[in-house]
């Protein structure tokens, strides 16, 4: 079972509660060089998302970060992470052979400093377009639906999800930390926009919901949810609870929105394997 990652800048509950969820299996990782990633520190702890974070000796006072950051399960799991000998020794990217894994799993993360590499990488690319085609099992979260849909199977000259339904992270949900986030972190306004439009774009239209739903065979191929429960982000899932998980299957593909859906997420890919 393999879950690429970048070097830095993964989203922490995204791929440490995918890996908690999938005991049992062999969780192999993959960083660009070889090296142990970071998650995002700032979704861990939630330090620096608060106005008053840069003033000597009141990082540590969270509010909006504390809102923000990654839940308390999803911390712990964090933590084990961190020992688990398979994070501290993962493969490279160039290494990847796909004959020695029955799934791949692609976690999220918003801050373009770490992510950009990593969705723009021709190498996972390549990866996630021999997984379709061999029917693996592949599940995508977040902005690893963005990696997904710019791997581009050269047989077809059209993207991996063309002809499939997904969901992503939404533009409703990434506009509203972003909206937040831009005021609470003035100092660094974009911090949730990993891509920002150009002039003559119109809004979201670099977001991760508009560019994924470009690459599909119809735009209603790309599916959302209209409970106010699991579209208010403010309600994450649990081991016990899946009622605010929005989880989308179609054949051996699974997708999810944003770090509230990852339990769910990841119970329901580990039936694929």
């Amino acid at each position: 079972m393999l879950i690429p990652v970048p070097a830095q800048d993964s989203d922490p509950s995204e791929v440490a509660v995918s890996r908690a969820m999938l005991d049992g299996h062999t969780v192999v990782f993959a960083t660009p060089e070889g090296a142990q990633a970071t998650c995002d520190e700032l979704m861990v702890t939630g330090e620096g998302l608060d106005l008053w974070s840069r003033v000597r000796g009141l990082r540590k006072l969270t509010a909006v970060g504390r809102v923000l950051r990654a839940d308390s399960a999803a911390r712990s799991a964090h933590a084990a992470l961190l020992a688990d000998p398979a994070w501290r020794t993962p493969i490279r990217w160039a290494d990847i052979n796909l004959d020695d894994f029955d799934g791949l799993l692609l976690p999220g993360g918003h801050r373009a400093r770490g992510m950009r590499s990593y969705l723009e990488s021709p190498v996972l690319q390549d990866v996630v377009v021999s997984a379709f085609q061999r029917d693996l099992p592949v599940g995508a979260i977040c902005h690893g639906v963005l990696l997904a849909a710019r791997s581009v199977d050269p047989a077809t000259g059209r993207s991996v999800l063309h002809g499939r339904t997904t969901t992503a992270l939404t533009w409703q949900l990434e506009r509203t930390a972003w909206q937040l986030a831009r005021r609470t972190r003035f100092w660094d306004p974009d911090y949730y926009r990993t891509y920002r439009e150009e002039p003559g774009q119109p809004a979201g239209y670099m977001s991760v919901q508009q560019e994924v739903t470009r690459a599909l065979a119809r735009p209603e191929h790309f599916r959302d949810t209209t409970d106010r429960v699991q579209a208010s982000g403010r309600a994450r899932d649990s081991m016990e609870d899946s009622r605010p998980a929005f989880v989308v299957e179609d054949g051996n593909y699974v997708s999810a929105r944003w770090p509230g859906d990852v339990h769910t997420f990841a119970k329901t890919f580990a039936t694929r394997l």
